[in-house]
């Protein structure tokens, strides 16, 4: 769909991206255009997937989530997909990413502290079945990115 979307839709992405719960009242005025166009805009970005959801941004720190860590994983290809369901149900596993080079996954875990990363990382993940090895970098700080989220990529 992205070669479907005008500059509105890429204008009430990025407004959405800014503020999720931003009532349609707020986002037509916001955008100069009516809370008609406004809602079936964002319709029908919803029902062709280009919206996914809406979902709370979360501190990790004040979650009690205050360790975090990339983990690179080397993993037997036939296995990927089953890995990567297996992946998808553990608690503290934030994001998976498929790539390219010297590794074939790269995850962003969190967890309580380190005895809780240790767990997730050697027992759960190296336990399981497909997974060759890993490789763990430590996050020490990740600074909140300054203004607003990037815009989308005009076509």
């Amino acid at each position: 769909m992205a070669e479907g979307l005008d500059d509105v839709d890429r204008r009430i992405i990025d407004e959405l991206r800014r503020d999720g719960r931003m009532s349609m009242r707020t986002l037509a005025e916001t955008l100069h255009i009516s809370r008609a166009n406004a809602y079936v805009r964002v319709q029908r970005l919803e029902s062709t997937g280009v919206i996914r959801g809406y979902r709370a941004e979360i501190d990790p720190v004040l979650a009690g989530l205050g360790t975090s860590a990339y983990v690179t994983v080397n993993l037997d290809q036939a296995k990927w997909r089953s890995v990567r369901e297996e992946l998808r149900t553990l608690r503290g596993v934030e994001h998976i990413g498929l790539v390219g080079g010297e590794f074939d996954l790269v995850l962003l875990v969190r967890a309580r502290d380190n005895a809780d990363l240790r767990h997730l990382i050697l027992d759960q993940i190296q336990g399981m079945n497909g997974i060759v090895n890993t490789h763990t970098l430590l996050v020490f700080e990740e600074p909140v990115p300054a203004g607003p989220p990037p815009a989308a990529p005009a076509s």
